[in-house]
This record gives structure tokens, C-alpha cells and sequence, in this order.
């Protein structure tokens, strides 16, 4: 009886581990799909509809459980491996129920960032308690490391018992896997990514955003295929009236979260709180725009109107900026109008490093990118972001930096981002609900409303000064994507959530054209009003959308020049680097004072950010003006020539510095 109870205990680990992976992907896919705050009815759809598919989510889970048989510590290794994925499923119901698209590994090449913008979506008292959570967390599994039991088994018997639980686990995956494909309960295609995780699961579909990235080689691809393209554009290019109008400034600027509220069917607002983007539709081109994000990912956008490409073309969630495009320049917007003569401006009103646009940029053809860290003291939102109004004197300080070219200016707004707060935190809203399609988002609804009136005021202000100006100008407006207000398709006019709008505003005369576009042809659109043709991929976009191969080409261009051999360019691609600087016109100082033990910089376009410098040490410095930094500390010098400024963000690292 005792030898047959030591065999139990020593075995339990074959009953217990498969019912810990079955627990913890059980509690994952209640995150997943909202149970917690929703009721339980798409988990039990997720379970009736899908069993292979959770299946598989299961066996994924024991297979990150398996190794727990090689080791002694077999406790600590199933507590330490059940974490991570309980974390991983929290972090995902988490977001879900603060924007559209759930947690994916690309999230995690944000995670400092994201970080930083943890204190918009919880209050200080969750956050201590989320921490407090951590340290225990850690501190436990800690203590079970050092203290928990270990097991008596000997180590060649862990060996062969590892050894055939990963097989067993690894070859009922693969099984469970091809069945589930076979009866389509699988897919590695993930046309709506939010939709991916409810039909397949989360351990699945966040596996897939980790292992599958880049873009497949296309079955057609070889150097002839890629030339006749490229000869293609080359002959209707040249065919095409060439009236290029080289002295139009061109500008852009990406509206965070930005929609007219009159796009979503069954809510009312007190007035139309967004006059000035209504005349711009009625009176200039406009039309409705394909993006490739829903509720979050702002990059993503911005990098298919930068570049042209389709970001549908990468692995499901994505993000380029943080994978190929941190180490390979390529053909965008910037490049084709610095061929023509252009200089290329950036603008954010947000942290440099966020989705690494500091990095990422200079492989954009950026001359100069002017962040939250180079603007003076901005006004902020309730939820802690940037508005917008700041970005008007940004882009005039753009365009008067370089009076002897023409300007591209691209600005990425940040006003309109959530979380919007399902309770009431404007005082007295200049617009208010009269009715809603869900009354759990009355208050959301509300103060997005709100925000996007500043933004649409901000527009009327940035018109209004382009106007006065005497240069031609051509402004680009769009939504990146829908917010984060539990929509639906069926909420929308459009009746798709990834449709938003945008309209080409200018000051000389174009004439009016509306059409639907998506936004890795936007500015192909724009260039192409201007008879500018410069580089293959915006001539392609002009000259090829109509062909029947031309999302297969277009396909086929994007995994030349990011995978393939570069046979667009015979080998050799022709964009390299910019020598980038952070902001558009330079910190400088004009006089070092002081009054008692204080000490006082004067200077020009001083920020928050800006630190007083002497021999490499930064000096304790507090802003006053944009001319004018106390010092709090003795320089140990009279002279300004020896002080020396650096930008320092929020992770105390250095963005630029005057030396």
C-alpha cells in the first residue's frame, strides 16, 4: 500500500499539469472575452463554436508547462510559467477594455512607453495596488524558489519523463493543430485582429503576433517580376502631363482617434461639434479612408501613409517601426519631395520614443522631428494628454525654418487618444449627449466629444493661418482610427470600423474630388494632384490601382525591398538615413545671470525638458519661460559659454544636447 501511494504521489504531476494548463487557459480566455465585465456568453460561444481551438490554446499552455518534469523544482516552474500567461491574459482583458485591439507581442517592443501612459487609464490608487500586486507576486515566487519542495525523483528519470512530456505534449499540439485547420476552428489569416482572438483564442493568436512577422515571399517573386513593375510605372510616369508644382507646401496632420460623431448612427450631441472639419468636407476634397488599425495602433497608420505600404502584408499586429523599419530606410513621402527640392519636418505632440519614432524617422527621410520634449509648457486633457492647440505654432515654426524650400510637414496629433471616462469629469462640457447608442458609454461619449472640438478648433486655427500665409499650401487631414467607444460595424454609416475619413484642404485653387481611399494610397493621391511622380511606389499607387495585379504587386514591391534582393533597385537601394535633428530650430543660449544663490539661463526655445549642462553634469534646472531656466544649483563658471543644454525625457535619457 505504501509503494503504491509513493507511485501516486510521484505521478500526480501527469493529472495535476494537464489540469493546470486547462485552469489557466479556462481563466485567460474569461479575460479574453470578457467575461468578467460582459457575462460569460462569448466564452461559452468560444467553447461551443471552437472546441479544437481551445484545445490548442490548451496545449500551448502544457507545453510551456512540460519542461516542469526535467526540473526538481517542479512547483516554482508550473507557478512562475501559470503567471506569466494569467498576467499575459489580465494584460489583454485590461486593454480590451480600454481600446479595440487586444495584446500582442508587438506590444511588448512598446512596453516602456506604454508604460508611461499607464497613469491616463488608472488612478494612483490602482496603480499602488497594481505594484503592490508585483512586488508580492515576485516575492512569492521568490520564496517558493528558495523554499518550495523539490523532487526526490532522480535525474535520470526527470531526463526521460521531460523527455516524453514534451513529446507527448509537442505531438498532441501538432495534432490537435492540423485538426482544427482542417475544420477551419484555425486560420493564420487575421483580418480583424480583435475578431482572431474571439474565434481562436488568446494563447493561439498571441503566439501567431510572435512567431509570424514580416511578409512571405510571394510565389511570383523573382528579379523580372519586380522590373516589369517598376517598368510599368516608369512608362505611364513618363506618359502622364508632367506640371509638377514643386512650390506647395504639403502638410499633414494625423488626428488621433478622430471621426465625425455624425458617422456614428444613434447618437445625438447638442450641436455638431465639429464645424469647422464639416465645411472642409463640403468644400474640399474628401472621401472615407481605409486604415488598418481599429481603437489603438496609431503607427500603423502613419506608417502606410508614409510609406505607401499595406501593413495587412505583415504578420497579424505588427508593428514595422518596431521591426524592420528600426534599421532599413525606405521609399516614402519625405524621400520623393526631398528629391523635388523639399525639406521634411516631423511633429508630435507626445514623447519621442514613442513606437520609436526618434529612431525609426531618420529611416523616413526626416530632417528634423520636433517632439513633446521640444515644445514649451503644453495645456493637457483631463486623461493627461497633449492638446492639440500647440500644434499650430509648431507647424508655422516648421515651415519659417527653412524660408529658401518648400516644406513637408508631418504631424501626428495626440488630443483625441483614450481612455474616455465612463463617468462625468468636465465640469461644463461645451457638448453634451441628448441621446446614445449605448448608455454605458454616455460620459465617454461625451468627453470624446469634447476633445474632438478642440481638435476641430484647432483645425479652424491651423486654416485660418495657413491662409494668411503667402506660400501655397496643401493640408492633409485624417483620423488614424476609430476611438475606443465599444463601437460596432453596424454603428457606423460606413458600417465598418476601419473606415475613417479625410479631406485635402489648400490655398490656391484645386479643384474638388471626393473618393474613398485607403491610407497607403492617401498621399499618392495628394502627389499626384500636384503632378509630382517621383519614386516607384507612389507611382505605382498613381498609376496602377486599377490593374487586377495590383494588391498582388503591391505585395510583391514591399517583400523586395524589406526581405528580398532589392531588384527594384538592381541591388542597391538608393535611400539612406537622414542626419536627423531633434526639433526644428535650435536651443541656444544668450547670458548666464544670477541673483543671491540662484543662477538663470536666457536663451531661445527652452522646454520642460531642457536641462542646464556644465563638463557632462546636469544641473538641478527648472523651466520658466522658453527664454528663460533657473538653476538651483552653482554652475561653478560665469560664463555661458561653459553651460551647454540637453533635452532629457521622462527615462532620463538624452534626446539632444547643444555641445
Amino acid at each position: 500500500m505504501r509503494q503504491k501511494s509513493e507511485t501516486l504521489r510521484k505521478n500526480r504531476a501527469l493529472f495535476c499539469i494537464p489540469l493546470l494548463a486547462l485552469a489557466v487557459t479556462t481563466v485567460v480566455e474569461l479575460f479574453n472575452h470578457k467575461a468578467f465585465t460582459d457575462g460569460p456568453g462569448a466564452f461559452l460561444e468560444f467553447i461551443k463554436n471552437a472546441p479544437l481551438a481551445l484545445l490548442v490554446n490548451v496545449l500551448i499552455v502544457l507545453l510551456t508547462l512540460a519542461p516542469a518534469f526535467f526540473l526538481r523544482r517542479r512547483v516554482f516552474w508550473c507557478a512562475l510559467v501559470s503567471a506569466v500567461w494569467l498576467m499575459g491574459g489580465g494584460a489583454n482583458g485590461f486593454i480590451l477594455l480600454n481600446r479595440m485591439t487586444p495584446f500582442t507581442a508587438a506590444d511588448l517592443t512598446v512596453l516602456n512607453t506604454g508604460l508611461d501612459t499607464l497613469p491616463n487609464y488608472l488612478s494612483s490608487g490602482y496603480l499602488v495596488l497594481l505594484a503592490a500586486a508585483v512586488a508580492v507576486l515576485a516575492a512569492g515566487l521568490a520564496l517558493l524558489l528558495w523554499k518550495g519542495p523539490k523532487n526526490s525523483v532522480s535525474g535520470k528519470r526527470r531526463l526521460l519523463s521531460g523527455l516524453a512530456a514534451l513529446a507527448v505534449s509537442g505531438g498532441a499540439l501538432a495534432g490537435g493543430w492540423a485538426l482544427a485547420f482542417q475544420t477551419n476552428q484555425l486560420s493564420t489569416v487575421f483580418s480583424n485582429l480583435a475578431f482572431a482572438y474571439e474565434d481562436y483564442g488568446f494563447s493561439y493568436c498571441f503566439l501567431q503576433t510572435w512567431l509570424n512577422k514580416g511578409i512571405r515571399r510571394p510565389d511570383a517573386y523573382s528579379a523580372q517580376a519586380v522590373r516589369d513593375i517598376r517598368e510599368t510605372v516608369e512608362e505611364r510616369a513618363a506618359a502622364a502631363p508632367s506640371a509638377a508644382q514643386t512650390d506647395v507646401n504639403v502638410i499633414y496632420v494625423q488626428l488621433e482617434s478622430f471621426i465625425d460623431p455624425a458617422e456614428i448612427r444613434g447618437l445625438e450631441l447638442s450641436e455638431d461639434p465639429v464645424p469647422n472639419w464639416t465645411a472642409l468636407t463640403e468644400n474640399y476634397s474628401s472621401g472615407r479612408l481605409t486604415v488598418p488599425v481599429v481603437g489603438a495602433g496609431t503607427a500603423n497608420t502613419e506608417c502606410e501613409i508614409l510609406t505607401g505600404m499595406s501593413i495587412r502584408s505583415f504578420g497579424p499586429g505588427e508593428y514595422p517601426y518596431k521591426t524592420c523599419l528600426m534599421d532599413r530606410a525606405v521609399e516614402t513621402v519625405a524621400y520623393d519631395l526631398k528629391e523635388n527640392g523639399y525639406a521634411a519636418h516631423a511633429i508630435h505632440n507626445h514623447q519621442a520614443a514613442f513606437y520609436g519614432r526618434n529612431r525609426v524617422y531618420p529611416n523616413m527621410g526626416f530632417d528634423d522631428f520636433t517632439s513633446l520634449e521640444y515644445m514649451p509648457k503644453v495645456e493637457t486633457t483631463p486623461k493627461n494628454w497633449a492638446k492639440d492647440e500647440v500644434l499650430t505654432s509648431q507647424i508655422l515654426k516648421a515651415l519659417d525654418a527653412t524660408e529658401d524650400q518648400p516644406d513637408l510637414v508631418f504631424t501626428v496629433s495626440v488630443q483625441g487618444h483614450g481612455k474616455y471616462p465612463a463617468e462625468r469629469v468636465l465640469e461644463d462640457p461645451v457638448i453634451t449627449v441628448v441621446s446614445c447608442p449605448d448608455e454605458e458609454y454616455r460620459y465617454a461619449m461625451e468627453y470624446y466629444g469634447n476633445q474632438i472640438h478642440e481638435m476641430d478648433e484647432f483645425i479652424g486655427q491651423l486654416t485660418e493661418a495657413l491662409s494668411r500665409r503667402k506660400e501655397k499650401s496643401v493640408l492633409v487631414l485624417y483620423g488614424d482610427h476609430l476611438p475606443s467607444l465599444g463601437l460596432k460595424g453596424a454603428d457606423m454609416a460606413s458600417g465598418n470600423l476601419y473606415r475613417t475619413r479625410y479631406v485635402i484642404w489648400d490655398n490656391f485653387g484645386l479643384q474638388k474630388e471626393d473618393e474613398d481611399l485607403t491610407s497607403y494610397q492617401l498621399s499618392a493621391v495628394v502627389l499626384g494632384r500636384l503632378g509630382i511622380t517621383t519614386g516607384v511606389m507612389n507611382g505605382f499607387h498613381q498609376f496602377c490601382r486599377e490593374d487586377a495585379e495590383y494588391r498582388l504587386d503591391l505585395r510583391m514591391l514591399q517583400y523586395d525591398v524589406l526581405y528580398g534582393q532589392d531588384y527594384l533597385y538592381n541591388g542597391e537601394t538608393p535611400y539612406e538615413p537622414t542626419e536627423m535633428v531633434m526639433g526644428a530650430v535650435p536651443i541656444t543660449i544668450r547670458s548666464l545671470s544670477h541673483n543671491g544663490q540662484v543662477w538663470y539661463v536666457s536663451g531661445e526655445n527652452f522646454t520642460p525638458y531642457c536641462k542646464v549642462t556644465v563638463d557632462g553634469d546636469r544641473l538641478k534646472t527648472v523651466y520658466m519661460s522658453p527664454t528663460l531656466l533657473q538653476v538651483l544649483e552653482d554652475p561653478g563658471t560665469e560664463s555661458a559659454e561653459d553651460l551647454s543644454i540637453s533635452v532629457v525625457d521622462k527615462h532620463k535619457e538624452i534626446l539632444s544636447d547643444t555641445e
